[in-house]
């Protein structure tokens, strides 16, 4: 796993999809520094795949403009929580929480993001 560096990548998710055991695999953002995380998708209309936060326990929504979903993983990428939250809210900190993941509100049911679930991060 390591220590990543702000950027692009792949969001692998392995688990069961529509049925079928894959590794399904969407665009992501990488931000790990101070200033990418705490940009995150403020004044963004939308995101093309998913965010990374690293490291991170929480999140908000304030200045937001759309509502999104958000997964919490722990140190091993497994999902601890997947919570959709509308703009203008503060999630609560989940104490084993090390990354967390966020996309456009409705999207992670249907990339297979569930708890216990397991992701992986492909670096560009």
């Amino acid at each position: 796993m390591g220590r990543w560096l702000d950027g692009r990548g792949e969001l692998v998710v392995h688990g069961e999809r529509d049925g079928a055991r894959d590794g399904f695999a969407v665009p992501l953002e990488i931000a790990t520094s101070y200033l990418a995380r705490t940009r995150g998708l403020l004044g963004r209309d939308s995101v093309d795949g998913a965010l990374l936060l690293s490291p991170a326990g929480s999140v908000h929504t304030f200045r937001m403009r759309f509502p999104i979903d958000v997964a919490y993983l722990d140190r091993r990428l497994r999902v601890i929580a997947v919570r959709t939250m509308k703009p203008g809210r503060l999630g609560l900190p989940r104490l084993r929480s090390r990354h967390v993941l966020e996309a456009e509100a409705g999207v992670m049911e249907g990339w297979g993001v569930r708890v216990g679930g397991r992701v992986e991060i492909v670096l560009e």
